[in-house]
């Protein structure tokens, strides 16, 4: 089924004109599933994030520098990092820096789509931490998108769990974890092991 409305905070969504598209691009950001894909292999993690932070407003050097700073702190990666190259980080530290390019703008919608799936168990755990953090400290809403059901309930506080492009069941997530009422979220929930609550924090340097 197509059609149908797109609403954030009660207004709706609209594209028609490039003023409505930048407004939406501040508004909404996204981080996809593959880092290597998203990220410019030719820049430095601090000329990826200036660049992003900068798309809105102006920032001398000086608040640049700085901004980048805080962006890595935001996302757990040790400012040293900036200056590497995609190449030379980690799988989990280039998605961070993904993550922390989106956050640049300081959206108000962040759209994670299956942005731990091609990360190592230990590593998405971490990540997960760290999205519940950004949770936390941001106010930051978050439309997390996944396979993995456990994965979404631990940093959800709604679940939507569809199948054959319908939902079949919405709840509050203690309400999923607790009574899924279709046989689909049960089978989900029973395929992948939970995660642990402190997982090893990945290594950021």
């Amino acid at each position: 089924m197509q059609g149908g409305r797109v609403l954030i905070d009660g207004q709706e969504v609209r594209t028609r004109t490039v003023r409505d598209r930048r407004r939406l691009g501040r508004l909404v950001q996204v981080v996809l599933q593959d880092p290597d894909t998203a990220l410019d292999p030719r820049m430095t993690v601090r000329q990826t994030l200036v660049e992003a932070a900068t798309v809105f407003r102006r920032l001398d050097r000086a608040a640049g520098a700085e901004r980048v700073t805080e962006l890595l702190g935001l996302v757990g990666l040790d400012p040293r990092l900036a200056d590497r190259l995609p190449r030379q980080l980690s799988g989990g530290q280039r998605q961070r820096v993904a993550l922390a390019r989106s956050l640049s703008v300081e959206p108000g919608l962040l759209i994670a789509d299956e942005i731990t799936s091609a990360l190592d168990v230990s590593v998405q755990a971490s990540v997960l931490n760290t999205i519940r953090e950004l949770q936390r400290r941001l106010g930051l809403s978050i439309l997390f998108i996944g396979h993995n059901l456990p994965a979404v309930c631990h940093v959800s506080d709604v679940v939507a769990v569809m199948r054959h492009g319908r939902i079949v069941e919405s709840a509050p997530t203690e309400t999923i974890l607790r009574a899924p009422r279709h046989p689909y979220t049960r089978t989900l929930l029973a395929s992948v092991p939970s995660l642990r609550t402190s997982p090893p924090e990945e290594r950021t340097s």
